[in-house]
């Protein structure tokens, strides 16, 4: 019996090329596990009017932990045309799979490395090593939405002048919830050796959401007085983090902060290929790059596939498979050092799967 049940999750569009080269890796790497197919993405919304049918949140429940691709996502006008007509009109409603995942099985931290690694010619500057810790279940994407201002919030102040038709979404940040992002952050930067936390928000205008965030940022840094805290205004950070990005280390932030800063973060060291995410809670963990299917490349096998196998790497050490997980970043880091081997974002004409191999070749 392997040592481990890993859900695996390729979704559609690049999903699956990128995932075929992880397991490459992963095989080299002589990862003692079972890896378990799970259907989820596009087709099965169309099919079934559910991109995340229950079959394979059940089957994750008896997994160690999930290995996510990519899946497509469109707008609600797309995504109810490409319903299969027999479901139209009977309630079905396109909600990301990811982010039911993050919910419903309350994987509050999204951790997302960036890191330049040498050789990368698409490195904004060498010897950048951040990492952003973002808060993934509340905030703006808890899904509470109303398509108009319901006649009841005409009574709450601000509201009175916005026309009828005017959509609204929530945004709820809790004490509770934000205590345990901002302290996973804190752990994470005394178990690496970190310096620096920086807690991110807007709570000069989103005073009572970003002020509860801020409350309980502070609140926790005063248990950690060996690491430096400070903070910083959403817009500011950008600016700051092109500026200075060796000012800055471990981040800290909210959920459509968080998204926007790590892409940010994720383009200084080479873009979305290099882009490696772990949605991570108390006992289950999934794992992915942080890029989207593009439909256009499906099947092609020509995408940068270095942010999945860097997923894989993270998973391995949320699996405390800590020396192989070395081993991988070790080999990825030569490979891209060496540039025999670079995908077309790179500049080079590799394969999905020469890239993968390349860097099973160097464990």
């Amino acid at each position: 019996m392997a040592k481990y049940r890993i859900a695996w999750l390729p979704g559609d569009g690049i999903g699956k090329d990128v995932t075929d080269a992880a397991r490459i890796v992963l095989d080299g790497l002589g990862v003692d596990a079972e890896y378990i197919h799970g259907d989820i993405g596009w087709e099965f919304w169309c099919t079934e009017g559910d991109p995340l049918p229950q079959r394979t949140l059940d089957m994750m429940a008896e997994t160690d932990c999930a290995f996510f691709g990519a899946i497509t996502s469109k707008g609600k006008d797309v995504a109810d045309k490409e319903l299969d007509p027999e479901l139209q009109g009977k309630g079905y409603s396109y909600r990301s799979p990811i982010v039911r995942m993050r919910q419903l099985l309350d994987l509050y931290i999204c951790l997302r490395p960036c890191k330049a690694y040498a050789g990368n010619p698409l490195n904004y500057k060498d010897g950048i090593d951040l990492v952003v810790f973002r808060e993934n279940t509340q905030g703006m994407y808890i899904g509470v939405e109303y398509p108009q201002v319901p006649e009841e919030f005409y009574a709450v102040k601000g509201t009175e002048k916005l026309p009828r038709d005017a959509a609204i979404s929530f945004r709820a940040i809790t004490p509770g919830g934000s205590e345990r992002i901002v302290r996973s952050a804190f752990e994470y930067a005394v178990k690496h050796n970190r310096k620096k936390v920086t807690a991110v928000h807007k709570a000069n205008v989103l005073r009572q959401t970003d002020g509860v965030f801020m409350e309980a940022a502070r609140k926790v840094a005063v248990e950690y007085p060996r690491i430096e805290f400070d903070n910083a205004n959403i817009d500011a950070m950008g600016m700051w983090l092109l500026k200075n990005p060796f000012n800055y280390d471990v981040i800290v932030t909210t959920n459509l902060f968080g998204d926007i800063i790590s892409d940010l973060c994720a383009q200084m060291v080479g873009g979305l290929g290099f882009g490696c995410s772990g949605n991570i809670g108390q006992d289950y963990a999934v794992f992915e790059p942080t890029h989207g299917s593009a439909p256009k490349y499906a099947g092609q096998y020509k995408v940068n596939p270095i942010a999945t196998i860097l997923a894989a790497k993270m998973m391995l050490d949320w699996l405390g498979e800590t020396d192989k997980a070395a081993q991988l970043e070790g080999a990825v880091a030569a490979v891209i050092a060496e540039g025999r081997f670079r995908t077309y974002d790179m500049g080079g004409e590799s394969s999905t799967l020469d890239m993968a191999r390349a860097i099973a070749d160097k464990l």
